[in-house]
């Protein structure tokens, strides 16, 4: 079944692309198709139910964010996987998909918090974990892995706690990858982005 509807699929659709994939049917739309192939996806072949909307940083000078759609059929019970890459690598944006399924409204606003990625007509794009006015991204490939130190949003409860936000120390881990193993390419590699161990680490090679 996942086959045929590959076939039927790329032959309906000239500007889909099929993407490699190890488990499910993965496909590739361009952003300016999204919406209504989506829409066709949950009204012509029964997927009505999205799982998950991911954003990517490759890092990549080409093409740098995309947005994956995690789609299931509760009615042929099977998944599809929708990748769309963004057009502007300093100004990521994506159509919005929360008139077809209102459980994007979060997950896109998850994805603008985390990535900095504009889902346009969205009904309420605003951040979901950080404050309204954090100046980072913290899932981008740039943002250290240790995190930020930041001031509180709050002065009162600066004042009144003595605290700023503070980075998580990594100590080596769980970040931390063997080069010489099987971790890709595109797995954090830093032995160390922390500035608050007081005593060496024990050497656990």
């Amino acid at each position: 079944m996942p086959d045929d509807l590959k076939v039927k699929l790329l032959e309906s659709y000239d500007f889909l692309s099929e993407r490699e994939s190890l488990d499910y049917l993965s496909l590739k739309c361009p952003p300016n198709d999204l919406v209504e192939f989506l829409t066709n996806l949950r009204d012509q072949y029964n997927f009505n139910m999205l799982i998950d909307v991911s954003g990517v940083d490759w890092n990549d000078e080409a093409v740098r964010f995309s947005v994956i759609y995690h789609l299931y059929s509760t009615i042929e019970h099977q998944y599809i996987r929708i990748t769309s890459d963004c057009l502007n690598n300093e100004m990521p944006e994506m159509p919005s998909v929360v008139k077809i399924w209102q459980a994007a409204d979060w997950h896109e606003r998850e994805n603008f918090d985390m990535f900095g990625i504009k889902f346009i007509d969205h009904p309420n794009l605003k951040r979901i974990l950080m404050w309204d006015d954090y100046p980072y991204y913290p899932l981008r490939k740039e943002f250290p892995l240790a995190g930020i130190e930041v001031d509180l949003p709050s002065s009162e409860i600066a004042e009144v706690t003595g605290a700023k936000v503070k980075s998580a120390p990594m100590m080596g881990g769980p970040f931390h990858s063997n080069p010489k193993g099987f971790m890709s390419d595109n797995e954090p590699r830093a032995r160390d982005q922390s500035w608050t161990e007081q005593r060496e680490k024990p050497n656990c090679n």
